[in-house]
C-alpha cells in the first residue's frame, strides 16, 4: 500500500513542476537568468546581488546544477540538426523537470539511508513525499532547494564515515570535502545546519589523521575552483594568476560582511527574531509543527534542524524559504500519534493543509507571469511593457525580444502615478487599433500587465471616448493569484479574500491614448 501511495505522490510532485508557479523572483535571477546569459545569446538582467562592487552570489554552484543541462541541451538541440537559439521557455521547463529529477532521486535517497528503522523509514519519507513543500519549493530553481540536497547528503555522508571507525574513509571523506565547499558557495547559511553533525566527526579524524587530510585537501581544491570560477567571471577582463593572488573574489566572505549590517537587512526588510520559530515554521510545516513539539524523534537529523533555525533566526531578515533545509529534517523525526482516532485526525488534516497549500503555491502563486512572459516574447509590436502588482518577471524569457521591449516593473505604484506612466508610453489611438488585431502590424506598442484582483483600474478598462487612455485586452491567464495585492485595512477581510478567489487571473492589456492630429 505504501508504494502505491509513495509512487502517487512522486506523480504529484511531476505534476507541480511543470506548473507555472512562480514562488519568488530569486528562482530565476539567482540562478537560470545568470547562466542562460553566459551559454546562450539571450539578453538578461544581472540583479544588484552580481553587480554590486563586492559581488554576494557565486556562480561556481550555477555551473554544475544549470549550466552542464543546458549545454547537454544546447549540444542535442544542434545535433538534431535544429538552427538558432533554443526557445528560453524549453530551457525552462527541462530545469524545472530537472529539479524533480534531483528532488525525487537525491531527497529521497537521502532519506532512506538516514532512517534505520525500516518502519519509521517509511513514514519519514511518505511525509517527505507528500509535503507541500517538496512538491513546490523543491522542484523550482531555488538555491535553497540545492541547499536542502547539500545538507542532506553532508549528514549521509558524515554517517557514512562514522559507521566505519576501524577503516580509513577517503573516498567518503573526499566527497564530504568537495560537497560542503560547494554547500558554503551556494548558500553561507549551509554551515547552520550541518553544525552539530560535523561534531560527530572530531573524534573520528583524531583517529584517522590521514582521512583528515584528504577532507582538507578536496576542500582546498574545490575552494580554489570555485574563487576561479567566481574571479573569471566577475573580472571584466580576461584573468590571470596575479588577478587570482592579488585580486581574489570571494563571494561567501562578501556575503556573510553584507548580512552582518542591518542596515543592509532592512533594505530586505526586518523582521522578529521569533519569525522562524513562530511563523515559518508553521506554515511550512503545517500539522507536522504540533508532532515537532509533542513527539519528536530525537536524532542528529534533528538536532541538525535546530541548530540551522537557531543560527538563523539570529538574522532579522527571515523569509520562510530559507529554511527548506530543515523541512526533510523535521519530518523524518517526528512519531505519528500512536491513538487511531487522533491519527485519523491528524491525517486529514495534514491531507487537507498540504493540498490548499500545494494548490495555492504551486499553482496559482504568481502563475501567470512565465506565461505572459511567453505570450509577450510573440507580440511583433511591443515595446514597452508595464507589469504591475506583480513579482519581477524573468526577461530571460523573451527570447530575444527584450532587445527591443522594455520591461518596466513598477511594483506597487499608486493608481494615479500608474495612469500618468502610462500617458507617456502609450502610442496614439489609431484605426488599426480598433479592428480586430490589426495593430499588431504597427512598430511601437505599450503594454499593461496586472492581476484581474487590481479593481483599481475598473474605472478606466471601459473608456471608449475621445479623451484619456483606452485599453484592449490581449491576453488572459486565469490560474494566477497575486499575495502582495492584500489590503486588508482598506478593503476588509472578506472582500479582499473574495477579491484574491473570485477575481484571480492575469490580464495583458494594449493601451493607447487620443492624439491630435
Amino acid at each position: 500500500m505504501w508504494r502505491r501511495t509513495y509512487l502517487f505522490l512522486v506523480l504529484v510532485r511531476l505534476w507541480f513542476a511543470l506548473s507555472p508557479s512562480y514562488l519568488h523572483p530569486d528562482e530565476n535571477f539567482q540562478g537560470p537568468e545568470v547562466i542562460a546569459g553566459q551559454i546562450f545569446s539571450y539578453p538578461v538582467r544581472l540583479t544588484w546581488e552580481f553587480t554590486t562592487d563586492h559581488p554576494i552570489r557565486s556562480v561556481f554552484p550555477l555551473w554544475p546544477v544549470y549550466g552542464l543541462p543546458m549545454l547537454l541541451l544546447r549540444w542535442l538541440w544542434i545535433g538534431n540538426g535544429n538552427d538558432g537559439e533554443i526557445p528560453p521557455i524549453a530551457v525552462f521547463w527541462t530545469l524545472r523537470v530537472l529539479m524533480f529529477v534531483i528532488s525525487f532521486v537525491l531527497e529521497d535517497w537521502a532519506i532512506h539511508e538516514l532512517v534505520q528503522s525500516s518502519r519509521h523509514r517509511r513514514v519519514a519519507v511518505l511525509l517527505v513525499a507528500s509535503s507541500y513543500v517538496t512538491w513546490t519549493y523543491q522542484t523550482h530553481t531555488f538555491s535553497n532547494s540545492i541547499e536542502t540536497l547539500v545538507v542532506l547528503w553532508c549528514l549521509v555522508l558524515i554517517e557514512r564515515i562514522v559507521a566505519s571507525p576501524q577503516r580509513g574513509s577517503a573516498l567518503a571523506s573526499t566527497v564530504l570535502g568537495i560537497v560542503a565547499v560547494f554547500g558554503v558557495f551556494n548558500r553561507i547559511t549551509f554551515p547552520a545546519f550541518v553544525l552539530i553533525p560535523g561534531i560527530r566527526l572530531l573524534p573520528y579524524y583524531w583517529r584517522h589523521p590521514l582521512s583528515l587530510a584528504v577532507l582538507l585537501f578536496a576542500g582546498l581544491c574545490t575552494t580554489i575552483l570555485a574563487i576561479a570560477l567566481d574571479t573569471a567571471f566577475y573580472t571584466l577582463h580576461a584573468i590571470s594568476w596575479s588577478d587570482l593572488v592579488l585580486h581574489p573574489v570571494f563571494t561567501p566572505l562578501n556575503n556573510l560582511l553584507y548580512n552582518l549590517a542591518t542596515s543592509n537587512l532592512a533594505q530586505h526588510g526586518l523582521h522578529p527574531r521569533y519569525q522562524h520559530l513562530l511563523v515559518n515554521l508553521p506554515q511550512l510545516l503545517g500539522p507536522a509543527a504540533i508532532l515537532l513539539f509533542t513527539q519528536p524523534h530525537r536524532s542528529f537529523r534533528l538536532y541538525s534542524a535546530i541548530s540551522g533555525v537557531f543560527v538563523l533566526s539570529i538574522y532579522q531578515h527571515q523569509e520562510a524559504r530559507f529554511l527548506l533545509p530543515a523541512i526533510p529534517l523535521i519530518l523524518s523525526s517526528v512519531r505519528l500519534p500512536k491513538k487511531e482516532s487522533v491519527l485519523r485526525v491528524w491525517v486529514a488534516s495534514w491531507i487537507i493543509f498540504n493540498v490548499i497549500l500545494g494548490t495555492l503555491m504551486g499553482i496559482y502563486h504568481q502563475g501567470g507571469i512565465v506565461p505572459a512572459q511567453v505570450f509577450m516574447s510573440r507580440q511583433p509590436d511591443a515595446t514597452q511593457a508595464i507589469w504591475w502588482k506583480t513579482y519581477m518577471p524573468p526577461i530571460w524569457l523573451l527570447n530575444g525580444k527584450n532587445e527591443v521591449l522594455r520591461t518596466t516593473d513598477v511594483m506597487g505604484m499608486e493608481g494615479g502615478l500608474l495612469l500618468e506612466e502610462l500617458g507617456k508610453l502609450a502610442t496614439c489611438d489609431t484605426p488599426a487599433d480598433r479592428r480586430n488585431m490589426e495593430f499588431l502590424k504597427e512598430k511601437n506598442g505599450t503594454y499593461l500587465v496586472a492581476p484581474l484582483s487590481a479593481t483599481w483600474l475598473d474605472t478606466y478598462l471601459p473608456n471608449k471616448g475621445l479623451e484619456g487612455l483606452r485599453f484592449r485586452e490581449v491576453w488572459r491567464h486565469t490560474q494566477h493569484s497575486s499575495l502582495d495585492d492584500l489590503d486588508f485595512a482598506e478593503d476588509g477581510v472578506w472582500n479582499t479574500l473574495g477579491r484574491l478567489v473570485g477575481r484571480r487571473g492575469l490580464a495583458i492589456w494594449r493601451v493607447t491614448k487620443s492624439c491630435p492630429r
